[in-house]
């Protein structure tokens, strides 16, 4: 039985993030670390020299780590009731005696979960933002280079407005998600420096080690992560809370695009492709429904919030520390989980759309007022001072046709060449630099 439907119904979606930030993949992390530390302490000639095989076989550990290590682990905590511990435990009956006295030496349990959940933040975050840039990007820029000469009429505050094309409204999304992810500098961070951030018993141990610099090289070179110098017990996740507000950030950005898609298929303007076997209703049986978006919308509602709360909670610390953050960011995985979850809905979506050009003429069509812009900076251009109010008497709340707003344009004091292009003016061409953006600005 399952809890979350993460866990159950939706499982199979979010298959790529379970092993890294379920109980599973924190615990393999958690042994990595310890048996890097072991390692990097005898390359050191703090801790007795390991040999070659020696080596080899503590990484084969983690390489091969499976349900077998995890379990034993997990029965070691049933004695130790402390994770990290029964992480010791567990080595400690993979090494000789003489090794026990290093492993996990110096070592508060934050050292190892602070380096633990950044190595778990670091490939969480290239598995999904890998996926997202695959999937989602990727779909936006096709469409928006395949339909950057599409017209369609806009709408501001749900009224009609000046014509983009739909290629432009997709490089909106596009540029807004790629330049988020771009414009953003994630730094996994993590220290490692004893039990409140300043070597102490490192110190009193072995005195004439340089342990600032050993536990820098051993944080960026032997882990690849960014060394956090000044810590309390716990890393200040301050930058744990900048990868949250990234997740959030892009979440925004996604339940925009989803409610804009939404909107687009009510109108009409996109059909679904039909799939053979599915109902879209258990009673109305016409019904296709524009579920994908709704569904991306739910996940990514479930993802933002809780990454917001993540962010807003993780740097606040009692003094050197309390316990606090520990239980927040067990739930790194449910963010993860639902944020995925809504970019393989989102993606099902936008490959299920189908453009309905007819429906977008006829709309433009329907909708000569908005030329009226048009006109009306035309005559600015050419010297009419109250253009505006001109066009705003003859327009505002009217029904206008084409040929009512070519007789307008026959009325006015402009060049000759100026007035032919107005009059030859229609919604579906008044499209502006549209394509050109596109352009421009997708790469």
């Amino acid at each position: 039985m399952f809890l979350s439907p993460l866990d159950g119904r939706y499982a199979s979606r979010v298959a790529e993030v379970a092993p890294i930030f379920s109980e599973f993949g924190l615990t393999k992390y958690r042994t990595q670390v310890e048996v890097e530390w072991l390692i990097f302490l005898s390359d050191k000639n703090i801790a007795p020299s390991l040999s070659a095989q020696q080596i080899t076989e503590l990484r084969a550990l983690i390489e091969n780590f499976s349900d077998t290590e995890f379990n034993a682990i997990k029965d070691i905590e049933k004695t130790t009731n402390h994770d990290v511990k029964a992480v010791e435990v567990f080595l400690q009956s993979k090494t000789e005696a003489r090794f026990h006295p290093f492993i996990h030496f110096g070592c508060t349990s934050e050292d190892i979960n602070s380096t633990s959940y950044a190595l778990t933040l670091r490939d969480g975050m290239e598995t999904v933002l890998d996926i997202f840039e695959n999937e989602i990007l990727a779909d936006l820029k096709a469409k928006a280079l395949d339909w950057k000469a599409v017209p369609m009429l806009s709408r501001t505050h749900g009224q009609t407005a000046t014509p983009v094309t739909v290629g432009k409204e997709m490089a909106v999304f596009y540029k807004r998600m790629k330049d988020l992810i771009n414009h953003t500098n994630l730094f996994f961070s993590a220290k490692f420096a004893g039990a409140t951030g300043n070597f102490a018993a490192h110190k009193e141990s072995f005195p004439t080690e340089d342990w600032i610099n050993l536990s820098e090289e051993f944080v960026t070179e032997r882990l690849n992560l960014t060394w956090n110098p000044l810590t309390t017990q716990i890393e200040p996740h301050d930058n744990q809370a900048k990868t949250m507000n990234l997740l959030s950030q892009l979440s925004t950005v996604m339940i925009d695009l989803c409610r804009d898609m939404w909107g687009y298929i009510s109108l009409g303007y996109f059909g679904q492709k039909v799939v053979a076997g599915e109902v879209g209703s258990s009673t109305m049986p016409h019904k296709v429904n524009p579920i994908d978006f709704e569904n991306a919308e739910g996940n990514l509602k479930l993802a933002r919030g809780l990454a917001r709360t993540l962010a807003d909670e993780l740097p606040i610390s009692r003094w050197q520390r309390d316990l606090t953050d520990s239980t927040v960011q067990r739930n790194f995985g449910i963010v993860f989980g639902h944020f995925l979850l809504a970019v393989r809905s989102l993606k099902k979506g936008l490959g299920k759309v189908e453009l309905k050009p007819a429906v977008l003429l006829e709309d433009l069509q329907n909708a000569p007022e908005v030329l009226t812009e048009a006109v009306q900076m035309v005559m600015r251009a050419h010297g009419h001072a109250d253009a505006y109010n001109q066009l705003k008497a003859f327009s505002r709340g009217r029904a206008l046709n084409l040929e009512e707003v070519r007789e307008f344009i026959g009325t006015i004091d402009i060049p000759a060449e100026a007035k032919e292009r107005l009059i030859n003016l229609t919604p579906e061409t008044y499209t502006g630099e549209s394509e050109k953006l596109v352009d421009l600005f997708v790469e």
